[in-house]
């Protein structure tokens, strides 16, 4: 596998004297970029004039991760060119939640083979197109556990708004895209880790639909919520990045996700989440401590490493969420110095803070994450 990676920001223009020479059919171009490129495509443009003959994926971010940096309005890239692993690229439109579990079977019998080693999904990150629960369990419902599904939700900073990914080369709304990558040489590791604290009761989901939220414990899920946050209520749905809440099957399940707000309707006294909340399971909320966050980070590294040759040519996509950076702070580049420093050394870093993490919770089916550092290591031997 031959790998490069580097940025382009409107100010500097492309980090690199030239684009790498590295089209080919075997090629994957992966694209991070700032909301705005939806509406300012040029550069996206010259990527994939560059690149005619390469599978190309990205999507739009919360902030772009290059390295052990954090970049706003730029375009973070990524391009190997393998040398014995065959690839496969699936766009498919989706215009509501409801499709959501339909749009994940269809990206996986479209990309299933029995070769088939691991996908990697970016998807429209709004709330209104997409369900990420159901997403992933229609991807779980075609694909055997033994292919590795990872990636993410796109983000919209901390608006909400309209978020795109690439299909065709143009940046689009309402659309999920994949790669499928193919053949023995691959090699896939995966991690994924919190570190956030819990606090307050357990409550029972007592009323939801999907990803709607409308009572905790017979309450009103919305009016529960404000009582915990106080003065931060008034900043609704962007500070209840800060507040996400864990949910569990039982009280005998150790298995725990994390949940973010992506939307509140005052008028149901209700909350959107980025996926489902199931009732009858237990949520509790949470709350971050830096070191929590940055230990949560090097343990997705560790995990991550113990599927990582030592190869020396090694790419790594981080996806963060939102919520982790708006907590951090200046202080969010920590998360990426702990995750290389967790990583074989010499891996190159590329990636962005999202509105969901898509990865296992261990080996097996994937997951829906929020407000975790999830990496992907992707390598060839």
């Amino acid at each position: 596998m031959k790998l490069a990676t580097f940025f382009y920001h409107p100010q500097s223009g492309w980090s690199v004297a030239q684009l790498p020479p590295l089209d080919s059919p075997h090629t994957l171009v992966l694209i991070f970029g700032a909301p705005e490129f939806l509406h300012s495509p040029t550069a996206i443009a010259e990527l994939i004039a560059a690149y005619p003959n390469s599978h190309i994926i990205g999507c739009s971010t919360s902030g772009e991760i290059f390295g052990t940096l954090i970049y706003d309005h730029s375009l973070s890239v990524a391009v190997a060119r393998f040398e014995d692993t065959a690839l496969s690229t699936v766009h498919i439109p989706i215009t509501s939640a409801s499709e959501s579990f339909s749009a994940g079977e269809a990206i996986a019998r479209q990309l299933q083979n029995p070769s088939l080693q691991g996908v990697f999904i970016l998807s429209d990150g709004s709330s209104d197109h997409v369900n990420g629960s159901q997403l992933v369990n229609g991807l779980n419902a075609v694909l055997p556990d033994s292919v590795v599904v990872t990636g993410g939700l796109a983000g919209d900073g901390d608006r909400f708004g309209q978020t795109w990914v690439i299909k065709d080369g143009v940046p689009c709304s309402g659309y999920i895209s994949a790669v499928g990558f193919y053949g023995d040489h691959i090699i896939i590791g995966h991690g994924s880790k919190g570190g956030w604290n819990i606090f307050g009761p357990e409550r029972r989901v007592t009323r939801s639909e999907g990803n709607i939220l409308y009572e905790l414990d017979g309450k009103p899920a919305l009016q529960l919520y404000k009582e915990y946050l106080g003065e931060r209520a008034a900043d609704l749905p962007a500070s209840a990045l800060l507040f996400p809440l864990a949910l569990r099957a039982s009280v005998d399940d150790d298995k725990q996700v994390v949940r973010t707000i992506l939307g509140v309707d005052e008028s149901k006294q209700s909350m959107i989440f980025a996926g489902d909340l199931p009732e009858g399971h237990l949520a509790q909320l949470m709350r971050a401590s830096f070191n929590g966050l940055v230990d949560g980070a090097s343990q997705a590294a560790a995990m991550a490493r113990n599927q990582t040759p030592d190869t020396g040519n090694v790419l790594a996509i981080a996806i963060s969420c939102v919520g982790r950076r708006l907590v951090m702070g200046e202080y969010a580049e920590d998360e990426l110095e702990a995750v290389l420093d967790g990583l074989p050394h010499g891996v190159r870093q590329v990636g962005f803070y999202s509105y969901g993490e898509i990865s296992p919770f261990s080996p097996g089916y994937c997951d829906l994450h929020n407000q975790t550092m999830t990496l992907t290591t992707i390598s060839e031997i």
